[in-house]
């Protein structure tokens, strides 16, 4: 509202500026919802997959929160789209890589029917739902039936799966499977253990918070001292 002089009162000029601020955010929301759904679809992603429907506007308002603290223009932003584009690259390698080129036939014949665990093998993940990471530690157990599997392939299937748009649940049972698909063990024990950066960053902000998934398939979900055993030795300092 005018005032006497004609020009706009001090009340005036704050709702004004507001409605321009609401404004430029809402042109870059939509700005950035509609990059971050071009990003899912070019790393090999259905937009259009029910998990990832709201990711590309969930994800803008989460780096929008991210960024609140500033408005200006860096010189260290120059490259930084580029940068972010080979990174997002590498973040979701997994889409590339299948399970038989993992494996690489390092799956070996041995009479041997005791269980084989490798704990503590570290994942870094995308969260489907916001585009932030996860990380934590993974905890694989399973029988041998005949075959064994080299180590250090049980690390790079995490790793495969987990270099992948994720949701904890989907990664551990996915873990678990790529593992019966292998070498059609007795049982096979996963474990998942990660904090995630969507709510330690934003929403509820809890620092501590972290989350546990399980997928036990054969032995392990048939008998409970299997799985007990299991849960001890990974427990085991």
């Amino acid at each position: 509202m005018a005032s006497e002089s004609g020009f706009l009162s001090s009340d005036s000029e704050d709702c004004e500026q507001k409605i321009i601020s609401e404004f430029k955010k809402t042109s870059n929301l939509d700005n950035m919802t509609a990059a971050y759904s071009s990003i899912i679809s070019h790393v090999g992603e259905d937009v259009n997959r029910q998990g990832l429907l709201k990711t590309p506007d969930r994800a803008a308002k989460a780096m929008l929160y991210f960024t609140k603290g500033y408005e200006q223009q860096l010189d260290g932003l120059l490259k930084t789209p580029d940068r972010a584009a080979k990174a997002m690259l590498y973040f979701t390698k997994g889409y590339e890589q299948q399970l038989d080129d993992i494996l690489n036939e390092a799956v070996f014949d041995e009479d041997h029917d005791e269980m084989v665990i490798v704990k503590d093998i570290e994942m870094f993940s995308l969260c489907e739902h916001h585009l932030v990471p996860f990380n934590g530690k993974v905890h694989i157990g399973y029988i041998p039936n005949k075959k064994v599997l080299g180590l250090s392939k049980l690390a790079r299937i995490v790793e495969m799966f987990s270099r992948r748009l994720q949701v904890q649940e989907r990664l551990t049972k996915q873990i678990a499977t790529a593992m019966v698909q292998a070498v059609q063990p007795a049982g096979v024990a996963v474990v998942i253990e990660a904090s995630h950066m969507c709510m330690v960053m934003r929403g509820v902000q809890k620092i501590n918070a972290t989350t546990s998934t399980s997928c036990m398939l054969g032995v392990f979900r048939e008998d409970p001292k299997t799985r007990e055993e299991f849960l001890n030795l990974i427990n085991k300092k």
